[in-house]
């Protein structure tokens, strides 16, 4: 694990002390801006140079291709890519007629600083051009919260010693060319410039560009304004092209002088309304803009993250790190899911073009979670996401053969893009995945609303399709065969015992459900008959065990699989699936990403202690974890069996994951569901934070290095701090009614909490029932006590 020199370990903010413009897409990435709506990558100011450029919409895609070698019954023909829209960021800089280009000249000072409570980017460069002149920019960047189609910039410039003529270009710059070529030249044909040109305009010291996608047909508006200050004689012009607008300030400046833009950027998309309608919606946001000003964006952004972190913090003294790297994954986690507002929270979020800007099982398995306990808004917009695309995943299921609905593995709009169906079409344990989310939602907020006009019928299709997907043997026991679960490197087997568990679960609560709201659950067709088949599904669900070696083997048959060569893999052949046949890895014991000890997590009542602990023991030793997604769970296992140093190890690798760019692929955005893992690793892991069946429970201990862990959760409208400290661990509740009242299991022990005082009980000692755990060669996580400063 290497540390960036540039970034400095701080609370409250992730600080660049200097410029490395050979990582700029991965710093890119790591300062992007978003609320869910709207997301710019941290480019800098002057466009150029740039690692990747990013402007993006939540759901705004352009149609592409899917190529096939051969072509196969149900596969999708055509995938969705993210688009990179017209770009507002742009602001460059002439100095007495040079540009503005930190490759130039001398850069005497560059410094960005990522504020975490304040929710803003901000830069301050001195530079030196090439003919001696010196300057001095800072600028501040923010995406609103409050006014979820506005961006803005502060941009201000001031002379260092000597008088200067100073331009400044505020521009919307359509089709940007993104760097690297396309393999497949259909792909490219379509991606290159995917945005057609419909109108433009400028007057004064503002200006608008619409443009439609060539194939999806998407409309867009982008719109900027200004408020300009300056010296006397200062100059402004204004022009639009099709796919550049710019307004032009021009202006001498003496020492002591400044010139200061504040610009303000609109975004608006629609499939269906009008050019004319979607520009007027976005000249009023920015007409909205105005009237608060900068000063007033600032406070409301402010505002909004006061409120946020007074819930959703997370304190941890002893690994200064993990509490800066934990902060930073909850503000990337709120920026993705903040104001999608019914839009899907994709694996990037929208601060990167990585997996083409689609939504997975990520989201309702580790986002979702987090948000239901801290931001239960979110976590309820995008599982009416799910909802809302219910007819396309109808359609899917039919058109594979089953009842009910298949939501697909990969998508933006709701429509299947994946071109490899083992590892799309077969993990049909995304439809259990769904109505966990919803399931978890309805147990944390008490939302009857919620439950009986999304919920139900979320519950009620995912259910259907695992009554038609499955079989019953001779024997009456029912399998689900043929499926691929969260680990990719055991594809098409049968009996997964997540994807079991998960379904299980998913009967038997849509079974709840339709007692629950029988009316609505008849409107959808629903009868007695059919809750009882689901009801003897579950029971007879098939659950492997391998009774010789005392584990669950993850398929069936998996312990008796070939064991994987770790001796003879080198360590640079790491990703397995970028080295090794997909056939090789299919058929031996080599994991990539938790699988059952991902159901032990979730599932946890479905397995005793000593199930728990001998399994985690067995695929340590086979877990290589090439996907982002496996240190959380880990991390959490390891804690709850006992291994707490393991689990701190583990806890590091999560939160740390783009920081530190631990996979190197930061640069094609966050890896959003790691992020909300460092989360769960920690409230989850070190908390013991379950809530199994709708009941709340803490098993919290700590390792040897961490002295204290506090954090706050939302149950039934309660906000519930627990405090964890090595002998003892504190639970209040705050922000609720006088007579409040919230039950909870500590360590087994029922407690009732209430308002009137917080309850402290003490930590029993653990001894694991297994030896410490091996890893594969070469892949035991770094140790955080060598780390720790």
């Amino acid at each position: 694990m290497i540390r960036h020199s540039a970034y400095p370990v701080e609370p409250w903010q992730v600080r660049e002390t200097h410029l490395d413009t050979e990582l700029l897409a991965r710093s890119e990435s790591i300062f992007a801006l978003s609320n869910g709506h709207i997301g710019l990558r941290g480019n800098l100011d002057e466009g150029d140079p740039h690692g990747l450029p990013g402007t993006y919409l939540n759901s705004f895609f352009e149609l592409r291709p899917l190529p096939y070698a051969e072509g196969g019954y149900g596969y999708p023909e055509s995938g969705q890519t993210i688009v990179n829209i017209t770009d507002g960021k742009i602001i460059r800089l002439l100095v007495d007629d040079e540009p503005f280009d930190v490759r130039d000249g001398r850069l005497l000072r560059h410094e960005r600083v990522l504020d975490l409570r304040d929710g803003v980017l901000r830069r301050e460069v001195e530079w030196e051009s090439p003919a001696g002149s010196a300057v001095r920019v800072r600028t501040t960047r923010l995406v609103s919260f409050t006014q979820r189609s506005i961006a803005a910039i502060e941009y201000e410039v001031t002379p260092v010693d000597t008088p200067l003529r100073v331009i400044v270009q505020s521009e919307l710059v359509a089709n940007e060319p993104l760097p690297g070529p396309l393999k497949d030249p259909r792909v490219s044909a379509v991606l290159g410039a995917p945005l057609v040109a419909d109108d433009h305009h400028a007057s004064g010291a503002g200006a608008f560009l619409t443009h439609v996608t060539r194939e999806s047909g998407l409309r867009l508006a982008a719109v900027m304004d200004h408020v300009i200050e300056g010296p006397p004689g200062l100059r402004r012009d204004s022009e639009a092209e099709p796919d550049v607008a710019r307004v032009t300030v021009a202006c001498r400046l003496a020492p002591g002088q400044r010139l200061r833009l504040v610009k303000l950027v609109g975004y608006g998309w629609s499939s269906g309304r009008s050019a004319a309608a979607i520009r007027d919606q976005v000249a009023g946001a920015i007409a909205g803009a105005r009237f608060e000003g900068w000063d007033g964006l600032l406070a409301a952004q402010r505002a909004y993250l006061d409120r946020f972190w007074d819930g959703a913090d997370v304190e941890l003294d002893g690994d200064a790190e993990v509490q800066q790297a934990v902060r930073f994954a909850l503000f990337h986690l709120l920026q993705a899911g903040a104001r999608a507002e019914k839009g899907p929270i994709a694996a990037k979020g929208l601060t990167g073009p990585g997996y083409d800007g689609h939504v997975f099982w990520d989201t309702e398995r580790y986002v979702l979670p987090v948000l239901t306990y801290i931001d239960p808004r979110a976590a309820a917009d995008a599982l009416r996401w799910r909802h809302a695309t219910l007819d396309l995943a109808r359609e899917r299921a039919a058109t594979l053969g089953w009842a009910g609905a298949a939501f697909p593995w990969r998508t933006i709009r709701g429509q299947e893009c994946s071109g490899y169906w083992p590892a799309g079409t077969a993990a049909v344990h995304l439809a259990a995945d769904v109505a966990d989310g919803v399931v978890r939602y309805v147990n944390a907020t008490g939302d009857d609303t919620f439950d009986r006009d999304v919920g139900v019928e979320l519950l009620t299709e995912t259910a259907r399709l695992w009554a038609s997907f499955g079989h019953r043997d001779r024997h009456g026991d029912f399998h689900l065969d043929g499926v691929t679960g969260p680990d990719e490197y055991t594809a098409v087997a049968d009996d997964n015992v997540y994807t079991n568990l998960m379904a299980r679960r998913n009967l038997t609560a849509a079974a709840d459900a339709a007692a629950r709201h029988p009316e609505r659950f008849r409107s959808l067709g629903g009868s007695d008959p059919e809750v009882a088949g689901w009801r003897a599904a579950a029971a007879a669900m098939h659950i492997p065990y391998d009774e010789e070696l005392g584990v669950h083997p993850q398929v069936r048959g998996f312990t008796l699989r070939k064991e994987w060569d770790f001796d003879a893999t080198r360590p640079d052949e790491y990703p397995l699936l970028l080295h090794f046949p997909y056939l090789d890895l299919y058929r031996t014991q080599v994991v990539k990403q938790a699988d059952l000890v991902l159901a032990m997590h979730w599932c946890g009542n479905d397995f005793t202690g000593a199930d728990k602990a001998r399994n985690f023991a067995y695929y340590e030793r086979r877990t290589v974890r090439d996907s982002s997604l496996s240190a959380c769970t880990q991390a959490i296992l390891a804690a709850e069996v006992g291994h707490l140093e393991l689990a701190h190890d583990y806890i590091g690798e999560a939160v740390l994951m783009d920081l530190y760019d631990l996979h190197r692929n930061t640069r094609d955005g966050m890896h959003i569901a790691s992020l909300a893992g460092g989360w769960l690793s920690l409230v989850a892991g070190l908390g013991g934070m379950r809530d199994h069946d709708g009941v709340l429970s803490f098993a919290p201990r700590l390792p040897s290095r961490i002295d204290r862990l506090a954090f706050a959760l939302l149950w039934r409208g309660l906000r519930l701090q627990v405090t964890v400290r090595p002998g003892e661990a504190v639970y209040s509740l705050r922000d609720g009614p006088v007579d409040a009242k919230l039950e909870l299991v500590h360590h087994g022990e029922p407690l009732v909490l209430t308002s009137a005082a917080p309850v402290t009980r003490p930590i029993p000692a653990i001894v694991p029932l297994t030896g410490e755990p091996e890893q594969p060669p070469g892949r035991r996580p770094v140790h955080r006590q060598d780390l720790i400063r």
